[in-house]
Parts: structure tokens; sequence; C-alpha cells
């Protein structure tokens, strides 16, 4: 069992860096797989990114690959997603989701947390 607790989110402009990071807690950490979701208003929960357990492999979302990176330190138990270049459709709340393995995680069945705002404007 894991809970997840985000942070990083904030109002930013087109072009500009962001660094979400994801606490977990739970003495399993280390064997989960995790990933970042996204919900814009109006929009379904979308994809960004996960990550394996081990760190490799990592999938992107064809509309944040190149500009997102996301990772892992086991020791902090925590996850990160690195955003850069954010464009105005990148605007929405980040979540982070927690599973067994990248399935889980891809299947939209793990764990979430509460979500953080990013805006981006033009």
């Amino acid at each position: 069992q894991v809970q997840l607790v985000e942070s990083g989110g904030g109002l930013v402009q087109t072009g500009d860096s962001l660094r979400l990071a994801c606490a977990a807690s739970g003495r399993t950490f280390s064997s989960y797989a995790m990933g970042w979701f996204r919900q814009a208003p109006g929009k379904e929960r979308e994809f960004v990114a996960s990550i394996s357990w081990s760190g490799f492999p990592t999938n992107y979302a064809d509309s944040v690959k190149g500009r997102f990176t996301i990772s892992r330190d086991n020791a902090k138990n925590t996850v990160y997603l690195q955003m850069n270049s954010l464009k105005p459709d990148d605007t929405a709340v980040y979540y982070c989701t927690a599973g067994r393995s990248v399935t889980v995680v891809a299947s939209r069945l793990g764990s979430w947390g509460q979500g953080t705002q990013v805006t981006v404007s033009s």
C-alpha cells in the first residue's frame, strides 16, 4: 500500500520549466511502477509518463516526448516529472499514480495522489 502527495505545480509562461514531485509513503515504494497523468477541464485524464521500479524502461506520451522527463529516487521515496518548454496545451491538473507494474499504471488501476495544478499562459 502507498500514499501519494504531489507538489511543484504553479503558474508559468510558455517556454518555462517546472519540476513536479510525488512523495510516497510505504515500505514497498521501491517495488512500485510509477506514472504521471493529467486532466484538463472538460477532458479525459490522459497518460503522460511512466517508469518501472528499476528506472527502466520509461514511457512518454507523444505530446510530451523530448520535453518531459520522468525519474525516481527510491531513497527519498519520490518520483519526479521535469517539464521543459511548456505550452498552454500542457495546462492541467497533474496526478501521480503507483502500481505493482507498468501495466497497472497504464491501465489506470493503481493508487492516485490528489493532483497539482499546472497553468501555462501564452
